[in-house]
């Protein structure tokens, strides 16, 4: 149906029933429909937030393709636009709002920063993720979901050709081309790890397919590893760095935040001097513990505290991990982190079911870990908390690297982040808002925020009988976030070098050099991503306080973790308004 007809109906009734009735109905009929265009715009999109009507369909990526997303983003925008916003509920102008950002910032995407044209992880991430979003949850029988595998891994050969007629090799950093040759057969490995083994649940004449299918697929992934290789590395050419204009817009539609690239970076540039010289005094109360009669300096030198921070560290690195047993470690403390959040009454604990899994291969080499909520139309299936395994690799020096970065105390702060009451118990809580469009369009401020407010709210609380070193090093973990959001836009836009990022994370920030130089090649390969984290916590910090303000004795942790937790995932600006009953703000 034309969206603008849709309106004309809806209006035509302003006689019959109130103004703002009619508007509500015509942006909820219009919101209904945007998520049932989401196999339009991409099948294997569709499939992750749980619309299945799709599955047996892989994303079209050529021209023909991105004209068609261009006019119907065009059409949304038109149709949104002819809608009096303040004439909305306060929830419905809220969701109109997150619905305008997202739509424009996808047409600015097509159009401006068009990743389609020097990004190849855009493609590996689409090939591995249309068949792994059809295998890793249980949302149908197995024996459905092995036929639409069927039917998507056929296209993978024409997919990777699309791909490869859209790339432009000029304009393709080195870096992303690199990438992606490393994920490239990522696909192959969920063939061989989570097909292979379920083909005994089709009959013999669907097996066959199945087996036809797959040979199509790895001869099409083993000719697209020769033309990463041989074609498009040696040709690419590209700057990773996306330059003031396009990190600037790309940053106000990530954040949806009143906050600028250059407040941001005063505000990081201010909390790192703060939280250094905060890790000195907790340092000293580790440091006496092991030499109790030394004094301290009263005024002491930069190099002096970094002495002491260091040797301070030093205790923590001493408690590691063994190699193979991240996950095993991780899957302690995640119950761990939910009796202590149950026991002292923080905030509601959701029964939706969560498993710790190793990452899959096609997602590797951006970061160490992260959580994969089911889609919101998926909402009985299992969350995952994926963490990435050492690569095989590496050296001894790397691995005791990795290992001294991600000690014990270290997968406890992860996995309060990704876990407890981080990422996994707020995604939950939230995706109970019942509003579709709402948890589609999530915030990445909010999310991120949250598992960084998460990460201090235990330490506040006294997690682990407060243990210095348990504090010292979740001061560490805030330190990467305040480093995280000064390197993101240093890079992009000032130009950082790769010493001088090294030199503020290893340094600065007291990171272990193997994870300074995945935080590097991370840098390169997003932009505006690593912002969200210091953003959306800033602005958690600061809702709490204005909440704690207006509620005064009637605050209680419990009270004002479920209610902000209760209205989704959108920009923290919104539920403020909510929570404090203001006016909803417009981008």
């Amino acid at each position: 149906m034309n969206r603008f007809v849709l309106f004309l109906v809806f209006l035509h009734f302003g006689s019959v029933v109130s103004a703002a009735t009619a508007t509500d109905e015509a942006f909820q009929n219009l919101a209904d429909e945007y998520i049932s265009d989401l196999t339009n715009f991409s099948p294997v999109s569709a499939t992750s937030v749980g619309d299945h009507s799709a599955d047996d369909k892989l994303d079209n990526v050529d021209a023909a393709a991105r004209a068609g997303n261009r006019s119907l983003l065009m059409e949304y925008i038109a149709a949104l636009e002819v809608l009096d916003r303040d004439n909305l509920s306060p929830a419905n102008q809220v969701d109109a709002e997150i619905l305008m950002n997202q739509l424009k910032s996808d047409l600015w995407s097509l159009n401006e920063l068009q990743e389609w044209a020097w990004n190849p992880l855009y493609y590996t991430g689409l090939s591995g993720g249309s068949i792994y979003a059809l295998v890793a949850r249980d949302f149908a029988p197995i024996e459905n979901r092995l036929r639409n595998v069927t039917a998507r891994l056929l296209q993978i050969p024409r997919f990777l050709e699309q791909s490869r007629d859209a790339l432009q090799p000029e304009r393709v950093p080195k870096i992303h081309a690199e990438t992606a040759i490393r994920q490239n057969p990522g696909l192959i490995s969920i063939i061989d790890d989570l097909i292979v083994p379920e083909m005994g649940a089709l009959p013999a004449e669907e097996q066959a397919q199945l087996l036809a299918a797959i040979e199509t697929a790895r001869d099409a992934v083993a000719d697209h590893q020769t033309w990463l290789e041989e074609e498009l590395l040696p040709r690419a050419a590209g700057n990773f760095r996306i330059g003031a204009a396009l990190y600037d817009t790309k940053l106000a539609f990530a954040l949806s935040s009143p906050l600028s690239r250059r407040e941001i970076t005063a505000r990081a540039e201010q909390e790192y001097e703060t939280v250094r010289n905060e890790m000195y005094q907790v340092a000293k109360t580790v440091y006496l513990e092991k030499h109790p009669y030394t004094s301290f300096p009263d005024n002491p030198e930069e190099a002096y505290k970094q002495t002491i921070i260091r040797a301070a560290l030093e205790q923590a690195y001493s408690v590691l991990p063994p190699r193979d047993g991240i996950v095993d470690i991780a899957k302690q403390q995640l119950q761990q982190a939910i009796d202590f959040v149950v026991e002292n009454n923080i905030v509601t604990m959701p029964d939706e079911p969560v498993e710790i899994i190793i990452m899959p291969e096609f997602q590797r080499g951006v970061s160490i870990a992260y959580l994969d909520p089911p889609g919101p139309l998926d909402r009985d299936q299992p969350a995952f908390y994926a963490v990435a395994p050492l690569p095989t690799d590496w050296n001894e020096d790397q691995v005791q690297s990795f290992l001294r970065e991600y000690n014990i105390y270290s997968i406890q702060n992860l996995t309060i982040h990704e876990g407890v009451p981080g990422h996994y118990l707020q995604i939950a809580l939230s995706n109970r808002y019942p509003s579709t469009l709402r948890s589609v369009l999530s915030s990445g401020p909010f999310v991120e925020g949250w598992g960084v407010y998460a990460e201090q709210l235990m330490i506040d609380e006294g997690y682990l009988d407060r243990d210095p070193l348990m504090k010292l090093i979740n001061l560490k973990w805030y330190l990467r976030t305040i480093t995280n959001a000064i390197i993101d836009s240093a890079i992009h836009v000032d130009g950082m070098t790769r010493d001088a990022a090294m030199n503020l994370m290893i340094e600065g920030g007291f990171q272990e050099e193997s994870e300074a130089s995945l935080k590097w090649v991370r840098a390169q390969l997003s932009s505006a991503q690593l912002s969200t984290y210091f953003v959306g916590f800033q602005e958690h910090l600061e809702m709490r306080g204005a909440v704690q303000d207006a509620w005064g004795e009637e605050f209680t942790l419990r009270r004002y973790h479920d209610q902000a937790l209760s209205y989704g995932s959108p920009p923290v600006k919104y539920i403020r308004a909510l929570m404090l009953n203001q006016p909803i703000p417009h981008n």
